[in-house]
């Protein structure tokens, strides 16, 4: 259900900034050159608050089990190893720039799956066992 609630939020989040990021733009700024440019920007980042309510639901669960070393690895990885290289890859226009953040989410999300399967594959080892 928390997965559910969360995806849930995140598509309200997602539809809102993709199909009316100049509304909210507008709020903070009455010049339409902004609110433009921050409209294309929140398009990119409209991808990740879909994929951030898988991601924070993860984090939970491996800081609930005690994996705390492994969620700063792994939001290292996707800060440092993906967000930041990509945002300088990607400079000159805000919606391409603004593909760094799901990118590097989707890395995260990866490399929790795959932590995830390992933990599940090891726990039915040593059940039979």
């Amino acid at each position: 259900y928390g997965i559910l609630t969360s995806v849930a939020a995140g598509l309200v989040m997602a539809l809102l900034t993709f199909f009316h990021g100049d509304l909210l733009s507008a709020i903070f700024s009455p010049d339409p050159e902004v609110v433009a440019a921050s409209h294309s920007y929140l398009k990119a980042y409209a991808i990740d608050c879909l994929l951030t309510s898988f991601l924070f639901c993860f984090i939970g669960y491996f800081n609930g089990h005690g994996r705390t070393l492994f969620v700063m690895a792994q939001g290292m990885i996707g800060a440092l190893g993906v967000r930041l290289p990509m945002a300088f890859l990607m400079i000159g226009h805000l919606f391409h720039l603004g593909l760094s953040t799901p990118a590097s989410t989707a890395v995260q999300i990866t490399l929790c799956i795959l932590v995830f399967l390992r933990s599940k594959h090891r726990q039915a080892e040593s059940a039979a066992t």
